[in-house]
């Protein structure tokens, strides 16, 4: 690969772990910056990976973390904001909350000073399929400003990854349901009727590893998708009883989904769902063209979801290369 010494925001996250792994085999020295070093234990026995304690939303400590870098990766994306929507949208679209504005808005604006002062050019970003400024959500919002904003930054080779729900053992979306299940006899719901189309986090890593060294894929935005169209409720049902915890799926009014969202919000502990969540499932997070084929420059076959989520769901996910790399080090 040209580009050898990259630096990954958001690189201790359930893609992020991925991602690093894989820039990680194909000879690459990764920095990866988080507030908690004890919360990147995985990335430790990587060989060639710098772990830095370090507050990215700092412009000076970005332009230090960028010296000397071939390229920067963003993974950095929240879900959930139950604050007031007080900023205004980048570019005139409708307000969203400020920790939205921090982490989609903000950091990518920061990031890009920091690029062009570093003399750094080669930017991937992971966005959100449906983002979009004028979304009906703060978090479609937030994420289409960030989209849009380096997507269009001069000097800049950018390549922008818009995912559907990504899905991996790990992960917080079908494995949130497969819980839900184990405590709840019935599993009350909003947005059962949404469509997604669930990608495979290995899938959106290799497609990142593809992408980072072709100039075909410089200033495009990639929708990336699995290879099946499933409604919410479906795959809430298909978690619950892959689990081992059938469970009934009962779909929720509007009206009683947002007051069950507000009690979510109100509850001690992280945020498992926010009415911003529901507004989210408003738009459908599918593929513009169906069946979805992806780009022939993205070099990956759509991974379908039933028998790699049984696995985990069911525990039975094999050891990965990073079990391998902890085993080693008895970790």
């Amino acid at each position: 690969m040209s580009y050898k010494n990259i630096l990954v925001l958001g690189g201790t996250g359930f893609i992020g772990r991925r991602l690093v792994e894989r820039l990680v085999a194909q000879g690459c020295t990764v920095c990866v910056p988080t507030r908690r070093r004890d919360h990147a234990r995985a990335l430790f026995v990587l060989p060639t990976v710098e772990l830095v304690q370090a507050d990215i939303h700092d412009p000076a400590t970005l332009r230090r973390l960028l010296a000397g870098r071939d390229a920067v990766i963003n993974l950095v994306g929240i879900l959930h904001d139950t604050g007031s929507a007080t900023r205004a949208g980048l570019f005139g679209g409708p307000a969203y909350g400020a920790r939205f504005a921090a982490a989609h808005v903000e950091l990518p604006r920061a990031l890009l000073a920091a690029c062009r002062d570093r003399g750094v050019t080669r930017l991937l970003h992971v966005g959100a399929l449906g983002a979009s400024s004028t979304g009906p959500s703060g978090y479609l919002r937030s994420k289409g400003d960030g989209e849009r904003l380096l997507l269009e930054a001069s000097g800049m080779t950018t390549t922008v990854f818009s995912p559907s729900v990504v899905f991996g053992a790990g992960d917080s979306f079908l494995n949130l349901f497969a819980g839900l299940s184990a405590l709840l006899p019935v599993l009350l719901m909003g947005g059962t009727d949404s469509r997604l189309q669930p990608v495979f986090v290995n899938d959106l890593v290799d497609a990142m590893v593809h992408a980072l060294d072709r100039s075909d894929t410089r200033g495009q935005r990639y929708e990336i998708c699995g290879p099946t169209v499933y409604t919410l409720g479906e795959l809430v049902r298909f978690a619950a009883r892959t689990a081992g915890h059938p469970r009934p799926v009962i779909a929720l009014p509007d009206g009683l989904a947002q007051l069950l969202a507000l009690a979510f919000e109100l509850m001690p502990g992280p945020t498992l769902l926010s009415r911003d969540n529901l507004r989210s499932l408003r738009a459908d997070s599918v593929a513009s063209v169906q069946p979805y084929v992806p780009a022939a420059e993205l070099g990956i076959t759509p991974t379908p979801l039933e028998p790699q989520a049984a696995l985990y769901l069911r525990g039975l996910h094999p050891r990965t290369r990073f079990g391998g790399f902890r085993a080693r080090a008895r970790r």
